[in-house]
């Protein structure tokens, strides 16, 4: 609980998504950039304590905040406070990890930071904030058929995404992909009742860009990114009930990444 009496928890797209990474695979490694303050180390402790390897460039403005209020519907109002804290290629942080990642998830970074990503086997982005172009190859690019920070045509990417996907919250979404099959999915049945849409979709994402790295077929990586998306909605907050990794095993009756 923060002094005013809410909850008080790391937030943003990048977070959520390494959060719910981790979840799946049992450990991520999260680069970022925070301003040297109490906010930045309550962030780090918390992410910390989810199962993240925090990667943070430290910055003398303050830590960006936001307000998230939600209605009775689970649907949610943001406020954002402060500048949008970018990690970039001079930071020094460890880069070389994801020379050795297999999958990557790219939510925002400075200029030169996506190219860095490309290092990794698998690159999946969300296209909220990538840069224009962007010249670099993406496994996955997701955005959204309702929201304009995330609409998006496929003529736009140079090269084009190997796969295309724009989310409809409870109506599902659809799909491109490069070799031109198309397709839609249906959004997941809720496992309880709403309480909070806060994450859904960055953990939905995180979920299709997990699959889809561990070589599950675009209508797989879609069903389990959907059931995250799901399980957040029935959740207090992004962290309190994302999909687990011994519950995609058990409910799916098939591997998750690391097991036979």
């Amino acid at each position: 609980m923060d002094e005013d009496g809410g909850t008080a928890e790391p937030a943003g797209g990048g977070a959520v998504a390494a959060v719910q990474m981790a979840r799946l695979a049992g450990a991520c490694d999260f680069f970022t950039a925070l301003g040297d303050d109490p906010v930045a180390r309550r962030s780090i402790d918390r992410l910390s304590a989810l199962g993240v390897t925090v990667h943070a460039a430290k910055r003398p403005s303050p830590t960006r905040r936001a307000w998230v209020y939600a209605d009775s519907r689970g649907e949610r109002t943001i406020t954002v406070i402060g500048e949008k804290l970018l990690p970039a290629l001079d930071d020094p942080l460890s880069w070389d990890v994801l020379d050795a990642a297999d999958t990557v998830f790219f939510v925002a970074g400075a200029q030169g930071v996506l190219e860095r990503a490309r290092a990794a086997r698998f690159l999946g982005a969300t296209t909220r904030s990538l840069p224009r172009g962007p010249g670099v190859h993406l496994d996955v690019a997701i955005g959204s058929s309702k929201d304009p920070s995330e609409a998006f045509a496929p003529g736009e990417f140079k090269p084009a995404p190997g796969l295309c996907v724009w989310t409809n919250s409870a109506a599902g979404g659809r799909w491109l992909a490069a070799d031109g099959r198309e397709g839609t999915y249906d959004a997941a049945a809720l496992p309880g009742a709403v309480a909070d849409a806060y994450g859904a979709g960055d953990s939905f994402a995180a979920g299709t860009t997990f699959g889809l790295g561990r070589g599950d077929s675009v209508e797989e990586a879609l069903a389990l990114g959907a059931r995250c998306g799901a399980t957040v909605v029935t959740s207090n907050g992004p962290y309190e009930r994302q999909l687990a990794r011994q519950e995609a095993l058990g409910a799916a009756g098939r591997r998750v990444m690391g097991d036979p």
